[in-house]
């Protein structure tokens, strides 16, 4: 077998899993140690300027948040799992101390080092599985919260995509997500009205169906199945011969990445947003089964097909009915400016308690409001020259002052919310304008918005 080059032993952007759970705890207590120590230098240097420094202004403190990123990251999944969920929830409201944290976990590509791909393979393959490639690449081409992925070739000239899990995750997913968010908790960085037990609960439950490499080839074939009349799309095929619960064997799509495409013409650039804001109106009301991961690397293009290739489908998460119809109401109440149909729809959803104010109901339906814009816009809406984001920042701002406010929504608000919120980003980086208004009528039995000229954009689809 002819493979690639191993990835160098000791290296800036590999690490290995820990995988016991003594080993992944002893990651936390090392941490801890050394944000302590970190916290009493800096508090001496604060004290010898004559300065009286605050608790939370010594726990994050530039070398310490790298300390915690660094070591989290460590961890993979169950801190990255957290960390998105707790944006979801929270969004731009949370400190910037800890979304910086967030946003090195994300941005993190560590991988395996050769050893520990190797020990992974021969767990689940045996010994000898080197036998049924030609190649395998040993360097992987993408790594995410808890996988790498790499690339290989069979003995009749298939090409293949191996998703490798870190060892461990599954094992540890209830204990690295408890720990995860007791750091974070006493960090005091959280919101202290934030109730973390649905969050995490849903961590738990996400991650554990996620690591199920399985169940993620099934909801593979089944996006493949509804979509496989549409031109405008591909997917890879799983290979339930050479899957196991720890390894995803997947026929290998060739593609750029969308976000290589920011310089590429306009129709091109409208037409992809439009595609993917066209799907997840599909996936919520026709096919009530959405791949809720917005990330950007789902996401490449097929210069040579000119299709879209959708990729990663560990988090697809089905809707309930009565969810999808909830939904359908307050986009339609949205549009038609009815704040009383709006409040009834989000009240089915899940977004109010009992006892909120009627003011803060208020505010919540500005805020859906502000995000429904681009489904009321007339024609075209120009991502890249709105101030959506900013809006919807300034309002979350002033609501989330009121300390009684906080309460965390159900899970299939965060995820719907979430996957459309990423996609608002993604066409916001393209500069697509996108006739979201004509892509969202046929669904909300409403004509959509009358475009004025000065709006109108082509967007093929």
């Amino acid at each position: 077998m002819n493979a690639a080059p191993p990835l160098p032993e000791p290296s800036a952007r590999s690490a290995a899993v820990p995988g016991g759970r003594l080993s992944r705890l002893a990651r936390l207590g090392s941490l801890a140690t050394g944000v302590a120590g970190g916290m009493l230098a800096e508090g001496a240097r604060q004290l010898a300027a004559g300065k009286r420094p605050k608790a939370r202004d010594l726990v994050l403190t530039p070398a310490n948040a790298r300390r915690v990123a660094d070591q989290l990251a460590q961890l993979r999944g169950a801190a990255m799992k957290v960390g998105q969920l707790m944006s979801m929830d929270a969004g731009n409201l949370l400190p910037p101390e800890l979304a910086e944290i967030l946003a090195r976990l994300r941005e993190d590509a560590r991988t395996m080092p050769m050893s520990q791909v190797v020990q992974v393979l021969e767990t689940h393959w045996g010994k000898g599985w080197e036998q049924g490639f030609e190649r395998f690449s040993f360097t992987p081409c993408a790594a995410a919260s808890i996988g790498q992925v790499h690339r290989a070739h069979t003995h009749d000239g298939q090409e293949l995509a191996i998703k490798l899990q870190y060892p461990g995750v599954r094992q540890s997913i209830d204990s690295d997500v408890d720990n995860v968010a007791t750091l974070l908790r006493v960090s005091g960085l959280l919101p202290k009205a934030l109730d973390l037990a649905p969050l995490l609960a849903e961590a738990k439950r996400q991650l554990h169906e996620e690591a199920d490499y399985r169940r993620e080839a099934e909801s593979l074939d089944s996006f493949g199945r509804l979509l496989a009349d549409e031109a405008d799309f591909v997917l890879p095929r799983a290979l339930t011969a050479l899957t196991r619960s720890d390894i995803l064997a997947m026929t290998w799509v060739d593609g750029a990445a969308v976000e290589s495409l920011t310089d590429a013409a306009q129709p091109l650039r409208d037409r992809i947003a439009s595609l993917l804001i066209g799907l997840l109106f599909r996936e919520l009301f026709e096919f009530r089964l959405i791949q809720t991961d917005p990330n950007f690397a789902n996401y490449r293009f097929d210069a040579a097909s000119g299709r879209l290739v959708l990729l990663d489908f560990g988090a697809t998460r089905p809707y309930a009915e009565p969810v999808v119809e909830a939904y359908r109401r307050l986009m339609a109440g949205t549009i038609s400016g009815d704040r009383a149909a709006m409040s009834e729809a989000a009240q089915a959803i899940g977004y109010f308690q009992d006892d909120i104010h009627a003011h803060q109901r208020e505010a919540v339906i500005d805020l859906f409001e502000i995000a429904c814009e681009p489904l009321r816009h007339p024609g075209a809406y120009d991502f890249g020259t709105s101030d959506l984001a900013l809006r919807l920042r300034d309002a979350g701002l002033k609501l989330s002052m009121e300390r009684d406010f906080w309460h965390t929504p159900p899970a299939d608000a965060l995820f719907l919310h979430r996957k459309l919120g990423g996609l608002y980003l993604l066409a916001a980086r393209l500069r697509a304008r996108v006739d979201v208004s004509g892509l969202v009528a046929p669904y909300l039995g409403t004509a959509p918005a009358p475009a004025a000229a000065v709006n109108t954009v082509s967007t093929p689809v």
